[in-house]
């Protein structure tokens, strides 16, 4: 046997073994969230295992509210919040019954990490005569301090009903999501000025080689990317919204400009469509693109099983400041409803 195959072989059982314990310890966790009557629900951005381990086991995989939503209506009394902290405190104001643990409570968000409390509520009481509206990448505090809490989803159908209204408004705290509302929408906006740590970093000018190579694919792009980003999108959306473009748009291929966890759920959605990650970088860039969020990559199967088994990591908010955080929310709950209904042709917008 030469030396090469001698460590092709090594290489080999050491991969066997691996899967073996990859294997094993997802059996162990199925187990546990039955015996702990947990369900575990999970972020696009997290790795594949944890979504699909969702899936398998009668969780979700979704954005930040409809995690917190499905958890609402799941008879499990344990929620699993795989995904950053803000998404395990939006999941407590909504389920204040429950217990809500995580794999890890040291998964933060540059968004969240960028808009202290105390900070944005002194940029709040210098503007009294604006409407606060916060993205839901927000501390519970900082909603709490909110008039309306939004996702991207619906981030500028409903500053185009305030608008309507005459109202102005405080944006924060992601500066190219509210950029791109104020420019759709045309309303008056102030723009606490933080910002994605994955999305901030695509980059138009590569992008732009990129197309060329790939003529045929359709760009999708989040929007908190930089404006000269999504100036080069054929569609822009939240989470949900590209991969819902993956499945029905008739283009083969698509380039993709969100953190690539997102992949997981895309290749489910369209199994025989090619997606290629959009650049992070051009040239003398350390990587082409290397769009994956640190602290998304924090939840592991290891620290989920961890958690599980010692109950650790669990969310706590005070009282006052949930009850506070929750108006902003049900609020967007009831406008989203609201629009779904007027939508269907059974109510009044």
């Amino acid at each position: 046997m030469t030396a090469t195959t001698a460590s092709a072989t090594r290489l080999s059982h050491f991969g066997s073994v691996l899967d073996l314990d990859r294997a094993q310890r997802i059996q162990r966790i199925k187990a546990l969230l039955k015996k702990e009557d947990a369900v575990l629900v999970a972020h696009y951005y997290t790795d594949a295992d944890l979504q699909a381990l969702a899936e398998e086991t009668g969780g979700y995989v979704s954005d930040s509210l409809d995690m917190a939503r499905f958890g609402h209506t799941h008879k499990a009394q344990t929620l699993v919040v795989a995904g950053v902290r803000f998404m395990g405190e939006t999941a407590k104001i909504l389920n204040p019954e429950k217990r809500v643990l995580m794999p890890t409570l040291d998964a933060t968000c540059s968004l969240d990490e960028g808009c202290p409390n105390d900070q944005f509520s002194a940029f709040c009481d210098a503007h009294p005569d604006r409407t606060v509206v916060v993205y839901a990448n927000t501390s519970a505090a900082v909603k709490a301090r909110a008039d309306w809490v939004v996702t991207s989803s619906i981030a500028l159908r409903l500053v185009r009903h305030l608008k309507s209204r005459g109202e102005k408004i405080l944006w924060a705290p992601d500066r190219h999501l509210g950029d791109y509302v104020r420019r759709e929408s045309g309303a008056d906006m102030l723009l606490w000025q933080a910002s994605c740590i994955v999305h901030d970093e695509f980059r138009a000018q590569a992008l732009v080689e990129l197309k060329r190579q790939h003529p045929e694919a359709d760009v999708l792009v989040h929007p908190e990317s930089p404006a000269s980003v999504i100036a080069e999108a054929d569609m822009v959306g939240s989470t949900s919204a590209m991969i819902e473009a993956a499945r029905t748009r008739p283009a083969k291929s698509f380039i993709v400009a969100t953190d690539n966890g997102i992949l997981y759920k895309m290749r489910q959605a369209a199994p025989h469509k090619e997606f290629i990650e959009a650049p992070t970088g051009g040239h003398g860039a350390t990587c082409k693109s290397c769009a994956h969020c640190p602290w998304m990559a924090m939840n592991t199967l290891a620290n989920l099983e961890e958690t599980l088994l010692k109950g650790h990591n669990e969310i706590h908010i005070e009282e006052p400041i949930r009850v506070r955080a929750l108006r902003p929310v049900e609020r967007m709950l009831n406008f989203a409803a609201s629009e779904k209904t007027a939508v269907l042709g059974l109510g009044n917008a």
